[in-house]
């Protein structure tokens, strides 16, 4: 296999997770207003919808700590296993959600359940792109890594249109009154679908080379947070 068509596998094998993930995070976004009569009080629908987007929010404000997280974990463990379970973590969370009774149902048990997936999506996000990232870049000839982790930004970007995509079938399948009363837990569903296919193209690539051959030569961190920024060195 010459080295370009080695890294577009590598490439299509990261982008696609990183494009599931993003829209298993965008479709919250999305149908945040149809979210916010099913999982929060409706007597005062502002207060509902508003609450909806804080739960959106939360998502983002722990992305960070999935960033440090899950990358610990890749210096610890490798980054072909750690992008697998972000991915895993991440699909879990959404096809959960559209799983969720309404309020009416468990009352507050609702959101409370919608914000612990939400900060679960958030958290694997938070790990999935640096992890994805690491691992193209690992791959890639070291005057193109550039360009060839730049294709993981771009697919985030596709996985927000895949996403209005997959509900706006829904909606032109299904009439109002069903959509609104189950068909928008579709698109939550449909994430799993892709997930599976993700994880077995994921589950047949190789490790990063360059973890490979740093673990066979026991050089791994041990503890890679502290090295990286306890070293004066390393902050200039």
């Amino acid at each position: 296999m010459s080295q370009t068509k080695g890294i577009w596998k590598v490439i299509s094998a990261s982008s696609m997770g990183t494009l599931i993930e993003w829209y298993d995070f965008y479709i919250f976004g999305s149908l945040a207003v149809v979210i916010s009569t099913k999982f929060f009080p409706s007597d005062n629908p502002t207060a509902a919808f508003l609450s909806t987007l804080a739960t959106f929010a939360a998502g983002f404000v722990v992305r960070p700590f999935g960033a440090l997280f899950f990358g610990r974990l890749g210096d610890l463990i490798g980054r072909k296993y750690t992008f697998m379970v972000t991915l895993l973590l991440m699909g879990g969370a959404t096809f959960a959600i559209g799983c969720i009774p309404s309020f009416e149902t468990i009352g507050y048990l609702a959101p409370l359940l919608v914000l612990i997936l939400r900060l679960l999506q958030g958290l694997a996000l938070g790990g999935e792109y640096g992890g994805a990232a690491t691992y193209v870049a690992e791959h890639a000839p070291k005057n193109q890594r550039g360009y060839w982790t730049s294709w993981i930004q771009t697919t985030a970007t596709a996985g927000l249109f895949v996403s209005l995509m997959v509900i706006l079938a829904t909606k032109s399948i299904l009439s109002a009154e069903d959509f609104d009363a189950w068909g928008w837990r579709v698109p939550f569903w449909v994430s799993i679908i892709m997930v599976f296919v993700s994880y077995l193209i994921r589950k047949k690539m190789d490790e990063s080379p360059a973890f490979a051959k740093a673990k066979s030569e026991g050089k791994t961190s041990a503890n890679p947070l502290k090295e990286s920024f306890g070293n004066r060195y390393n902050l200039k």
